[in-house]
């Protein structure tokens, strides 16, 4: 297996390909994950002078029978931004090495000996209840983010509340690439509404705007309650 590096609007030099492939060990890589298939290193470079502290990106993808691994960083040189998308995949990779060595280790327990296993388990019934609730005729209630369900009900798995500075698209493109995330919520610098830009197919992105509907608004008001009430 090569290590494919490449420049997206930018020449990349011998000397950076050279280091690409003393960073990547290839030999280490492959201990950690033996169905590599390709290994690709993208070079880019932001032209906008107000991101000179981080106007080099270098994105790792490495592909194998399993999920694709991907790692992005960005600095104000190739080298150091090619440094820490390394460790991110390093990272990543020994993540998702003991993730698969601690699911073959385990011993999975039937679900009809974990009372025996686990002390002060529940016994369930058909219905998903523990049996002190089936006989009170109770339906359990839990806390799900910000939402109280009984039962069985949606599943948040996690929520996150962010503080965020009105932003231009370019600005909200450039920091979804650099997270390496799909899809980027921000506030537009020019409407000052909520808005989303997202990934469509290789390098082109979509974007869906938020604008208020001042007549719902105006209909769930206090006032327009008010008034239709006098």
């Amino acid at each position: 297996m090569d290590i494919v590096v490449k420049g997206r609007k930018t020449e990349v030099p011998e000397r950076f390909r050279k280091h690409v492939a003393e960073k990547l060990n290839l030999e280490k890589i492959q201990k950690l994950d033996g169905k590599v298939i390709s290994l690709d290193v993208e070079v880019s470079k932001e032209p906008n002078p107000r991101q000179a502290d981080r106007c080099d990106r270098v994105e790792i993808t490495l592909r194998s029978r399993g999920p694709v691994i991907r790692a992005e960083a960005a600095a104000s040189d190739p080298y150091a931004a090619l440094d820490m998308a390394a460790e991110k995949l390093g990272a990543r990779l020994r993540k998702q090495h003991d993730k698969r060595f601690s699911r073959r280790g385990a011993r999975r327990i039937p679900a009809a000996e974990v009372a025996d296993h686990v002390p002060g388990a529940a016994t369930l019934n058909g219905n998903g209840l523990t049996t002190a609730q089936d006989e009170a005729g109770q339906v359990p209630t839990k806390k799900v983010g910000s939402l109280e369900v009984q039962g069985d009900g949606p599943l948040v798995v996690r929520e996150k509340t962010h503080v965020a500075s009105p932003m231009t698209l370019d600005q909200a493109l450039y920091e979804m690439e650099l997270v390496g995330h799909d899809f980027y919520l921000f506030v537009d610098s020019e409407t000052k509404e909520p808005s989303v830009v997202y990934r469509r197919h290789a390098y082109d992105y979509g974007v869906i705007h938020l604008r208020t509907d001042t007549m719902v608004a105006e209909d769930h008001s206090p006032e327009a309650g008010g008034t239709l009430g006098g």
